[in-house]
């Protein structure tokens, strides 16, 4: 292993932290997921930069890191300005101006650059599961992705740290995941496999009686339940894995099972994470599941009998073809878990070991929606004093030389139509002006949920000594907004396709345009912890609910007053503000949008910020033309 000047980091670049334990090297949960992958897929397709807060001794590492990989080191303050930004893993492309971050989006990242240079890996492009959308979804928004991502994990990290105390022993998301693998799988099409199933079962069932009748004074054995053997569910995933398998002949099943109704037919079971094929879901767990189960029979084998699901999956991963190759260039020697004694049947219906108790997200726990209409919890805001307030805009006709501008800068070149174009026009005017007005020389701006870059490429094109990020968690997005960047040679502007949360870096200013319900809420908070000033339109209040972050209401002087279920009142009405809806319709909508960022605006003051909710100019340019500009009173430390 060597280590790498910066000027050697021009190819596509892939960094990995490694942290330091008693002055020895140790490889991080995640970090060992990226290998793991990069082993399984044979990927060779990057070069792999170790990060770490002090220099560590490599030798120790080569039995974890796959011989075929090009691995250097490389110091933190070597690191470039977009991947510092960041938390780690992250892929920086040739340019230096496109990063990927966070675990997921690397990890898809990975896939889909070994498949774009070899699409006869079928058994890689598989990982992405039905429609690619395998850990897609960002963990802010998904308790899946959030479990795989981070929850276990962090949990595994945690008891190995103190893996004799009893209560890191079956964390909740460990037992999340055993519930999980105990429940009936849906897929796509599963009523043909259900039918074969069903076939199966009767022709087996057939046969024992039949063997029974020829042989009456014979000891008949009973038949094996489904959760005993490996049957149709491991047999149709696996095959699914086989790069050159042959499709099965179309055959229709016969009238007697076809006449079966859906609701008759067997449930299928959990062969692997997410249900009956393994997936990125699965190349996530296996090296945290691992490292769990050896520490368990090292220090507390019994609890391995709490855990019959979760030892049954791990036992099936292996029998995927090159898990076991790649695990042990890796440095994890796979082998069969067992627990001492005999282990007890697998908890009916998904229940939780004996002694357990589910521990539920506070999406969960959150009481059902209020039902009703916004005008009592208005009426009872205003008893108190609290109504909705709006500054005067303080610069309501400027605009954009939208003429004289470069195509590329127009929203026009993302194909909307002309009105729709026009009102984007609009309302990028009022971000800009808010923006421009509390920029400085040598600032820099983040554009969150960035979409695909109209914001951003604005701001870079007006504020060329100023540089500008855009944060993205869709590719796809990100990438229309990086060419059209490439048409202006925009030299102050990056690109981050990560979830909010990878973003570390500093900055002064923040801005997002219509970030969608409790986003708002994430951006603002990030922007508080920057110490930056934040311009933000909300968008989407509907979708505002309690997080494991945010609890509404957010401010202390609405928490007086409202329960969750109220604040949720005006949530849903702030959202009907559609210019088809009455007149007097959309004015409560207003009032409702008003008193929801008020209470976001208050939050914000208590922090030490001066912020003003404004609307807008002009109010057509969006039903949701609500503007949050928010200033701290004192400046950040990076300026």
């Amino acid at each position: 292993m060597k280590n790498t000047d910066p000027e050697q980091q021009q190819q596509r670049s892939l960094y990995l932290e490694i942290c330091s334990q008693n002055e020895e090297p140790h490889v991080p949960l995640h970090t060992s997921i990226v290998l793991f992958l990069l082993s399984y897929c044979e990927c060779q397709y990057f070069k792999v930069l170790l990060v770490s807060t002090k220099p560590v001794s490599c030798h120790s590492l080569r039995s974890r890191l796959p011989t075929s990989l090009d691995v250097s080191s490389v110091a933190i303050e070597d690191l470039p300005p977009l991947v510092r930004s960041c938390r780690l893993p992250a892929v920086l492309d040739e340019t230096g101006r496109y990063c990927r971050a966070g675990l997921a989006v690397v990890l898809r990242h990975i896939i889909n650059e070994t498949t774009e240079a070899d699409p006869c890996r079928k058994d890689v492009l598989a990982l992405l599961g039905f429609k690619k959308t395998c850990l897609k979804a960002c963990a802010e928004v998904s308790q899946w992705t959030r479990l795989c991502e981070l929850g276990i994990p962090c949990a595994v990290e945690e008891h190995l740290g103190n893996p004799n105390n009893q209560s890191l022993q079956l964390p909740p998301a460990i037992l999340h995941l055993e519930k999980t693998l105990g429940e009936p799988v849906k897929v796509h099409n599963d009523d043909k496999i259900r039918r074969q199933k069903l076939r199966q079962e009767r022709q087996k069932k057939s046969s024992e009686s039949t063997k029974a009748q020829e042989n009456p004074d014979s000891e008949v054995r009973p038949a094996q339940s489904p959760k005993a053997c490996d049957g149709l569910e491991l047999r149709t995933a696996l095959a699914k894995l086989s790069v050159g398998v042959v499709p099965s002949s179309a055959t229709r099943e016969n009238s007697e099972i076809r006449k079966v109704k859906t609701t008759d037919l067997p449930p299928l079971e959990h062969v692997f994470a997410e249900g009956l094929y393994f997936t990125l879901t699965d190349v996530v767990l296996l090296p945290c599941i691992y490292q769990y189960l050896c520490s368990l029979q090292a220090h507390a084998a019994s609890v391995l009998s709490q855990l019959p699901l979760l030892l049954r999956w791990y036992s099936r991963v292996q029998e995927v073809p090159g898990v076991v190759r790649a695990a042990r260039a890796c440095g994890m020697v796979l082998a069969t878990a067992r627990a001492p004694g005999s282990s007890p049947p697998a908890p009916a219906d998904g229940a939780f070991p004996a002694g357990q108790v589910e521990r539920k997200s506070p999406e969960e726990t959150a009481p059902a929606p209020f039902i009703g209409g916004p005008r009592p919890t208005m009426t009872k805001l205003k008893e108190n004093g609290i109504e909705a307030v709006f500054s005067p805009h303080p610069c309501p006709t400027w605009t954009l030389p939208w003429d004289s501008l470069p195509g590329a800068v127009n929203p026009t070149e993302g194909k909307m139509s002309d009105v729709r174009a026009l009102r984007k026009r609009q309302q990028l005017n009022n971000l800009v002006a808010m923006v421009t007005d509390l920029a400085r020389p040598g600032y820099t701006v983040v554009d969150f949920c960035s979409g695909g870059g109209h914001v951003g490429i604005v701001l870079a094109h007006a504020l060329p000594d100023c540089q500008v990020i855009l944060i993205e968690n869709k590719e796809e997005s990100l990438v229309k907004a990086k060419e059209r960047s490439a048409e202006l040679a925009l030299a102050n502007i990056g690109f981050i396709q990560a979830n909010l949360d990878y973003f570390s870096g500093p900055f002064h200013i923040g801005v997002a345009l219509h970030a969608c319900g409790v986003a708002t809420d994430m951006v603002v908070e990030h922007c508080i912890q920057a110490g930056a000033a934040f311009v933000v339109s909300p968008c989407c209040y509907g979708f505002i609910q309690n997080t494991i972050k945010f609890t509404f209401p957010r401010s202390k002087r609405f928490q007086e007053i409202l329960s969750y279920k109220e604040h949720m009142v005006l949530c849903r009405f702030a959202d009907q503000t559609a210019v088809q809806l009455p007149p007097e319709r959309r004015l409560i909508g207003k009032q409702c949008m008003g008193l929801v960022d008020l209470d976001r605006s208050w939050a914000a003051v208590t922090h030490g910020y001066s912020v003003q909710v404004m609307t807008m100019e002009p109010e057509s340019c969006s039903p949701k033309n609500n503007m949050l500009v928010g200033v701290a009173a004192v400046r950040t430390a990076c300026e």
